[in-house]
């Protein structure tokens, strides 16, 4: 099986993230959301509450929602992953993940592949998404499926 990783925190899962995961389902048999535990960060979201949102976009067999605390190119490993999968919405998308892709690729051999976002996502931006949310703002524009989370 031709296996991708798409790591992330998620928090939310937006509308460009959906698109991302529907781009690489073109190229992969089945894309990993792999939800990042950062234990020194406190997620907005509920985690659980992020999970089922991620399912409701995706209730197809080749997209699986896991959690994950370990380096993503050990993830990868672990769940028989060759690719990582990125969006990239501008050219300071790709500065920074040109990097850390040239690093994962050096210490494991885990490729990335590099997916562009539509002109109508590149503007979405998850820390925004929640400043709008803490705010009483309506984020329905930007995240699919918005009221599952709150």
């Amino acid at each position: 099986m031709n296996r991708a990783v798409f790591p992330g925190s998620f928090d939310p899962f937006t509308k460009g993230h959906e698109e991302v995961v529907h781009q690489a389902l073109c190229f992969f048999d089945e894309v990993v959301v792999a939800m990042g535990e950062n234990m020194e960060k406190q997620s907005f979201f509920n985690k659980e509450k992020r999970i089922a949102h991620i399912r409701s976009l995706f209730p197809i067999e080749h997209v699986s929602i896991q959690c994950y605390t370990t380096l993503t190119t050990t993830f990868c490993h672990l769940v028989g992953a060759k690719c990582i999968v990125r969006g990239l919405r501008d050219s300071k998308d790709f500065e920074y993940e040109r990097s850390i892709a040239h690093m994962n690729k050096t210490m494991s051999g885990i490729e990335t592949v590099f997916l562009l976002t539509s002109p109508e996502s590149t503007s979405i931006n998850a820390r925004i998404v929640r400043e709008i949310y803490k705010h009483g703002g309506d984020i329905t524009p930007f995240v699919t499926n918005a009221h599952l989370l709150v």
